[in-house]
């Protein structure tokens, strides 16, 4: 393998890694900020109690989300200096803001919440985990600023070789963003969703601890689940009505849509021949995918081999088709698990609404594998989206075999991989112990949150 191929695995590796914490921090920060919510307006100790609790598990992920995410950004100067150098003018202005606004006023307050309990007043106190809300979905917002660049350029020049920005209002309306920021903001909401109401299932199952502290935690994480899950369904729609306008390729390989058609069907199952580009067998539903695509009965989608000759004449000889098994199955993966996540959340608000939802132990018993759907939806929804867009590292100006560096050889890209894929490896596995250390202790278990003296919060402030 070429330092090409190595340095699109690392980055694709620990991207991946990287996007496990990122959702659940999200999501899981505007729920705790909820629960503390609730607990200042109604003064009950039992939603401080449950504010503590997911307040602990969120610290664990948001430290171990810091640590993997730190090496993104030097990959860019490192392994793709020559992508750095083409939009680099463009692309760091997003990624300092992220750094220097965002992240710092995340971090900062997150800091002040975890060492404020009993320094501050309970209404203050709320207030500060609401502004680490805001920074964390800032955060998310100017990193997806840079990269709704890449699927959608817009406000820049081309001078001296290089794409130099001209409009920095454009890349704050750019049209991608605003269908893919919600997107990845309902995601997050419904990872933590799922993770509330997994943990709270199994406590629920053990019979342990007090039964009013994990229904009320059940209750929110339901709720929170019913309508991320759908929100996500939607707003993914509209996402997938922008792709086919601006980047039909990438939904002609969701779809194994070889050929265009007028009206398009919409795949439910594919065995294709990407060599030959044509299908060995298929199962379609006529006229599904023009409806999805338009939200009408007529409409050409475009198809793979008509727009190869198209983008041949557009931007010169070449093969632009992304890798479209992968697109096809990650496409479908993400999918199915968002339905999986909304059958489940609907069984159980309608369980919640006959009062029935703790006696359903199948159901409760389903819920902590559950946790799993939002990861598979997140990581197979994000492996699409880059990967469905190549060859291009930023669609119609730069491939992604032009970006990466011309001095950085194989073997000093293969050595980084392998370390980064054993260091995040080695990341992601205590980030389980002490998710699965912290998640299985009941209220009655749980120790001063932070500044005490007990190995607990001493473990937990060294990870912050």
């Amino acid at each position: 393998m070429d330092a090409l191929v190595l340095a699109r695995w690392q980055f694709g590796i620990t991207t991946v890694y990287h996007f496990f914490f990122v959702p659940l921090t999200l999501g899981l920060s505007l729920l705790v900020a909820i629960m503390e919510t609730m607990y200042v307006r109604t003064g009950n100790p039992v939603y401080k109690k449950i504010t503590q609790f997911w307040g602990r598990l969120f610290l664990i992920n948001f430290a171990m989300g810091v640590a993997t995410g730190i090496v993104q950004e030097f990959q860019f100067g490192m392994n793709w200096s020559e992508y750095s150098r083409f939009v680099g003018d463009i692309f760091g202005a997003p990624l300092a803001i992220e750094a220097l606004l965002a992240f710092f006023l995340e971090s900062t307050f997150l800091g002040i919440w975890i060492f404020g309990w009993e320094k501050l007043g309970k209404g203050l106190h709320c207030i500060v985990m609401w502004l680490v809300v805001v920074g964390s979905n800032l955060s998310a917002m100017w990193i997806l600023i840079a990269n709704s660049f890449m699927q959608q350029p817009g406000g820049y020049t081309l001078r001296n070789g290089r794409a130099e920005m001209t409009d920095f209002s454009a890349l704050l309306t750019n049209p991608n963003l605003w269908v893919q920021f919600p997107h990845v903001i309902t995601a997050g909401i419904a990872t933590a969703s799922f993770f509330v109401l997994g943990i709270s299932a199994y406590h629920l199952l053990r019979g342990k601890g007090q039964k009013d502290f994990y229904m009320k935690s059940a209750q929110i994480g339901l709720i929170a689940a019913v309508i991320s899950s759908i929100l996500v369904a939607m707003v993914g729609h509209t996402q997938a009505q922008h792709m086919v306008a601006t980047q039909p390729m990438k939904m002609a390989a969701a779809e194994a849509l070889w050929d265009s058609e007028a009206p398009a069907s919409f795949s439910i199952f594919t065995i294709g021949d990407e060599k030959n580009r044509n299908d060995v067998f298929a199962i379609r539903i006529p006229t599904l995918l023009t409806i999805l695509s338009y939200n009408q009965v007529s409409g050409q989608v475009k198809g793979i081999n008509d727009l190869q000759k198209e983008y041949e004449q557009k931007y010169g000889p070449g093969d632009y088709v992304p890798p479209v098994w992968v697109t096809y199955w990650s496409f479908r993966a993400m999918v199915g698990a968002g339905i999986l996540m909304i059958v489940l959340s609907l069984y159980g608000l309608f369980l919640l609404w006959k009062g029935k939802l703790a006696d359903r132990r199948r159901y409760l018993f389903l819920l902590p594998f559950a946790i799993a759907l939002p990861y598979i939806a997140n990581s197979a929804g994000w492996i699409m989206t880059e990967i469905g867009r190549q060859p291009w590292a930023v669609f119609g100006l730069m491939k992604t075999s032009a970006g990466v560096s011309t001095t950085v050889g194989p073997e000093a890209v293969l050595f980084s991989l392998i370390i980064f894929t054993l260091l995040y490896g080695a990341l992601a596995g205590a980030d389980v112990y002490l998710m699965v250390r912290y998640g299985r202790k009941d209220e009655s278990e749980a120790t001063p949150f932070a500044g005490g003296e007990d190995d607990d919060s001493k473990l937990l402030v060294s990870a912050y």
